[in-house]
């Protein structure tokens, strides 16, 4: 299969719209796995186009885990099938996608866009790819979509699409421009696809895996006192995110502290709270070493505040026994 790349603007959201806009055709509805805030958004806005299928019809109020294909409920006449492989805010990835659960005829869609480029992938899986470039490929402002050229088709595309999301108007680019493109940002990630180009994908995969690996050992190994409810088969190399078991007054005593120690943005996001570290590319593996100091130097000084307060508070006086009266 051929495919075709475009850099768009509008950030990975705006192709929320843009995908249906141009892929449903005569459907009426696409397939959503909704599993987590990214997904949820994109099947929300989907919905103002086409009638939305939720396959996993009965989700939980937080997402720590993935529900198995067999527990699927697809529309088989649907567009498309749209997933997103990591969930940044609940800090999930689906790494192993269980491609043949979905009716060979049926695209499939993927929002990679905070684990793009930090680790192979095999493209002809997908009918369509959409990222934004500013996790691990470039800055803000240039969206990466790659598109199997079969699905450039003018009798796909609703015609409320505007031009500029338009992709047989934008496959035009070439000769003639909508508009003037973010020149600067697509530059920038041209110039960082170069310097990926030397070292290969699976470098940055190893990379991840290193960098995570080493966080996540720390926080499974403070005995509880920071804690990752994450199913580890879907544990994000992209976005730990994990809680400190002393609540929300610790953890905001560890944001304090940690930024006094130059570790800046360790919070959660406000919609889960708790705690998060990003790790893309651009992440040296130091980085992550001395959050991993910090976060033991800060168990060990908090742990012994809390033992010193218990002993020297712990110990009740022995009441006197009240002599029976005869």
């Amino acid at each position: 299969a051929e495919y075709q790349i475009f850099f768009m603007q509008g950030g990975a959201s705006l192709q929320f719209s843009g995908v249906p806009m141009n892929l449903l055709g005569e459907k009426k509805s696409a397939n959503f796995l909704v599993t987590g805030v990214w997904s949820d958004k994109a099947a929300s806005e989907a919905a103002n186009l086409c009638k939305v299928n939720r396959v996993w019809t009965e989700p939980p109020k937080q997402y720590y885990s993935i529900i198995g294909a067999d527990k699927w409920k697809i529309d088989p006449e649907a567009a498309y099938f749209h997933y997103c492989s990591n969930e940044t805010i609940n800090g999930l990835t689906y790494y192993d996608f269980p491609y043949s659960a979905v009716p060979a005829t049926m695209p499939i869609v993927c929002d990679m866009s905070s684990e793009f480029c930090s680790r192979p992938i095999d493209v002809t899986k997908y009918g369509l790819i959409f990222a934004g470039a500013q996790k691990n490929c470039g800055p803000a402002g240039n969206t990466v979509v790659i598109v199997r050229k079969d699905l450039i088709k003018k009798e796909k595309i609703m015609k409320i699409t505007p031009s500029i999301m338009n992709f047989e108007e934008v496959n035009k680019a070439s000769e003639q421009m909508l508009n003037t493109p973010g020149t600067w940002s697509v530059y920038v990630t041209g110039l960082y696809v170069n310097y990926m180009n030397k070292f290969g994908l699976k470098h940055f995969e190893d990379l991840a895996i290193a960098r995570s690996k080493l966080l996540y050992d720390a926080i499974d190994s403070s005995s509880g006192y920071y804690i990752n409810k994450i199913d580890p088969k879907f544990r994000s190399r992209q976005n730990v995110v994990f809680q400190m078991a002393k609540g929300e007054a610790a953890e905001k005593k560890f944001f304090a502290e940690a930024e006094k120690a130059g570790l800046i943005d360790v919070s959660g996001h406000r919609s889960v709270g708790g705690l998060r570290a990003s790790l893309y590319n651009a992440m040296p593996i130091e980085g992550v070493e001395a959050l991993t100091k910090f976060m033991k130097k800060f168990m060990d000084e908090n742990k012994q505040a809390r033992l010193t307060f218990t002993f020297s508070l712990g110990f009740k006086k022995k009441k006197k026994k009240k002599k029976k009266k005869k």
